[in-house]
């Protein structure tokens, strides 16, 4: 015992001395150029550490600086921060509400150079345990491995809740919890085993939700805050490729509607007013369940006239008590007018905004370089961009945290090519915060080498305990057939 404690100690102090000293260092009055950008942004207090490479510095000394006097010293041989989790967290916890400085210094052929400090500021607003999401190929052309994932937060740990390789010729597709409830959720899968797994309080079902002859399946999902009742669009979708320019992939409707699924009487509800020859899809219930938002555009004859679909943003009463849709239907925003599309809206938990996505045509932002989040307010009726988290390049699906004062999003600005997910505070304005990526143990190797997008995230308020093996024998069962 005493062997292995004087050998934890020599090695200890061998790592203290072969760490870079910073010295005759040159000051800098410009920032350090970081991977991932992380200057300035907000973050949870219990968020996984900032890790971050610096430029092309061959060794790196960071110096992490609190409100109340806690220091934390990274000092590395490479260009790459391994900040200790323990530490991070215990400074993180101690300064909620005010800011942690950051003074980095970088060596290059010998010479040091110490730049301008930079700060974070540590939000006394909670976030959830963590987030779930597709990863996927970016070309969406085919489908190999592909699954959906869950990631605690407070760490790296990442988890398998599902991976399409468990159903031979089965593609997961989207998934979607109750206000980042993990025991009421609804996973879709495609192909000759597919159909809708539901789990609600813990207990999970598989439904064919194509009850009629020219039924669709179910794409797009939204819960009843009360449990009972589900949203789904359905919709006839196809692709196509671009022969030229910038643009690669457009994903358009032939078909779509919406429906209500009754998780009590196994039931679908198709009412009138969101079964109509126009196109309907993204729904989304009020956090007070009384009404229910969703997108529309006139039908035109793709792929001849696809620039021409741009749908607005609308409503129409709900009522719990006996699960139907009003016939009075609302235009909250008319983007058509202003020759712009909206799509995946996503009512805040509190009820003050809405999150949407803004594109100048179709419903399928993940391929529109245009495509930028906006902010609408309930209570004012007014509309303007999420300016502080958009990009020259895609921002689209997102969702809310459920204190709603988060929003995961996706976004290609690293690369134009794959996208990532990012996070931002809301404050309760409904001014979001300079986002920051999904922190990783090494950001630059992890998002150099991972070759997939991600898709459809969303926030878990708890480990998602997710019985994938059941979920396979309930595929290969008797899947129950809406009414």
């Amino acid at each position: 015992m005493k062997k292995s404690i004087l050998t934890s100690l020599v090695i200890a102090a061998l790592v203290g001395c072969s760490a870079p000293k910073v010295h005759d260092a040159t000051m800098s009055d410009e920032l350090p150029s970081i991977f991932p950008d992380y200057e300035y942004v907000t973050v949870p207090a219990t968020i996984a550490p900032l890790n971050f490479s610096v430029g092309n510095a061959d060794a790196i000394n960071v110096n992490i600086e609190a409100s109340d006097g806690q220091t934390i010293n990274v000092a590395s041989k490479n260009n790459t921060t391994n900040i200790d989790i323990d530490a991070w967290h215990k400074m993180l916890s101690a300064n909620a509400g005010s800011d942690v400085k950051f003074t980095v210094s970088g060596r290059k052929n010998g010479q040091w150079t110490t730049y301008k400090p930079f700060s974070i500021t540590i939000s006394k607003d909670s976030i959830d345990y963590g987030l779930t999401y597709r990863l996927i190929a970016p070309g969406y052309e085919v489908y190999g491995r592909m699954g959906i994932y869950e990631r605690n937060l407070s760490n790296f740990e990442q988890t398998s809740i599902f991976e399409n390789t468990q159903l031979v010729g089965t593609c997961v597709n989207c998934h979607t919890a109750n206000r980042a409830n993990p025991r009421q959720t609804s996973i879709h899968f495609r192909g000759p085993n597919g159909g809708t797994i539901i789990r609600k309080d813990g207990q999970m079902t598989a439904y064919n939700m194509k009850s009629a002859p020219d039924s669709l399946g179910c794409v797009y999902t939204y819960w009843h805050p009360d449990g009972r009742y589900i949203a789904y669009s359905q919709n006839n979708t196809l692709q196509a490729f671009h022969m030229k320019g910038d643009e690669r992939i457009e994903v358009f409707d032939t078909r779509s509607d919406v429906s209500i699924f009754d998780t009590e009487t196994e039931s679908l509800i198709r009412p009138g007013s969101l079964h109509t020859n126009d196109y309907e899809t993204f729904p989304a219930f009020s956090p007070d369940g009384k009404t229910l938002y969703y997108c529309t555009s006139p039908a035109h004859p793709v792929p001849r006239e696809y620039k021409d679909i741009k749908y607005n943003l609308c409503s129409v009463s709900f009522d719990a008590a006996t699960g139907t849709i009003g016939n009075n239907v609302d235009t909250l925003i008319n983007a058509r007018a202003e020759g712009k599309s909206i799509a995946w809206p996503r009512p805040s938990y509190d009820g003050r905004f809405i999150v949407y996505t803004l594109i100048d045509y179709g419903q399928f932002s993940i391929w529109h370089r245009e495509a930028d989040l906006y902010i609408y307010d309930t209570q004012t009726g007014t509309s303007r961009p999420l300016a502080a988290a958009n990009s020259d390049d895609t921002e689209a699906f997102h969702n809310w945290s459920s204190n709603s004062r988060w929003l995961v999003f996706t976004s290609r600005r690293i690369d134009g090519l794959y996208t990532r997910a990012y996070i931002t505070h809301i404050d309760e304005d409904g001014n979001a915060s300079k986002p920051f990526l999904l922190p990783q143990s090494d950001p630059s190797v992890f998002y150099s080498r991972l070759m997939m997008s991600y898709n459809t995230p969303d926030f878990t308020s708890a480990p998602t305990n997710y019985n994938a093996k059941l979920a396979e024998q309930k595929l290969y069962g008797d899947r129950i057939v809406a009414k």
